[in-house]
């Protein structure tokens, strides 16, 4: 979520908030009403995150294979939630085989460019958000993915709040003119707060725990958006898609999700041990 100066927020606001709120209640009532329907609505976001990557990548004539990808990406996404860690990467490594045959198939001409691209769609996309998978197969994974999403979520809203309001000196203006250092302080100060209410609560954590995940997840969001943002300025496009009205594309929402979710899996698991 992009943060700025008075005036330049660049979004209409209250869609946006009607469409986060929607979002949000989405979550509470999946997670918290039968987990594996949380990982049927994991499965479908990164189903079509993975097809708007995928059809960005066209910007630039790349086209890795969308059928592979959404399958490697379900299989990895739904052994992450059964059966651990070795049983997605096992997946992941089953994928590109696939991913290689079916490109394959299509001809030569542009076969590195669209193989590249493919496992970085797989990897960055699917693999990554499987560590979501994992928070949420654990005993109490509605806590632990409801401590990872909402600090996540926290990252993006201090940093917009307060680089909206206070925001003057840019934070990266080569890649995110709108994101600025007060934005950043923002979002530094509500996830070290979440982190320390939420961890501290939900998993009885200690407090420096809590606050330690909090920068952690602060450190890997504000790269992942940052890291979407040099994708979008190559490829030459604004959003990935427009499906969610006020925020852009899926994968718009998904930027500082999924590198910080191994961020947040091995740290939870540290402080409170993974039990079957």
């Amino acid at each position: 979520m992009s943060e700025g100066q008075p005036g330049r927020a660049g979004r209409n606001l209250p869609v946006a908030v009607g469409v986060g709120l929607g979002l949000g209640a989405l979550f509470f009532l999946t997670v918290f009403l039968y987990k594996p329907l949380f990982l049927v609505v994991i499965v479908l976001a990164i189903g079509l995150g993975m097809q708007e990557i995928v059809r960005g990548l066209s910007a630039k004539d790349l086209h890795p294979p969308l059928v592979p990808l959404l399958a490697g990406a379900v299989a990895i996404l739904c052994l992450a939630y059964v059966d651990g860690r070795e049983a997605m990467t096992t997946a992941l490594l089953l994928s590109l085989p696939a991913i290689l045959l079916w490109r394959v198939w299509r001809g030569i001409d542009g076969l590195v460019g669209d193989l590249a691209s493919g496992v970085l769609a797989l990897v960055y996309v699917a693999y990554l958000a499987a560590f979501a998978a994992l928070l949420l197969g654990a005993h109490d994974g509605d806590r632990r993915i409801t401590i990872f999403v909402a600090v996540v979520v926290s990252s993006d809203i201090g940093g917009y709040a307060i680089g909206a309001l206070f925001g003057r000196h840019p934070l990266a203006p080569k890649i995110s003119p709108k994101k600025s250092i007060e934005g950043l302080a923002g979002s530094v100060a509500l996830c070290t707060f979440m982190g320390w209410i939420l961890c501290t609560q939900l998993l009885h954590t200690y407090w420096w725990q809590g606050v330690l995940f909090g920068i952690a997840i602060v450190t890997t969001a504000t790269l992942g958006d940052l890291f979407e943002s040099m994708i979008k300025r190559d490829l030459g496009i604004k959003d990935m898609g427009t499906l969610l009205p006020g925020h852009g594309g899926v994968f718009d929402r998904l930027d500082s999700m999924l590198p910080s979710a191994p961020t947040a899996w091995a740290l939870l698991a540290a402080f409170v041990p993974l039990h079957s």
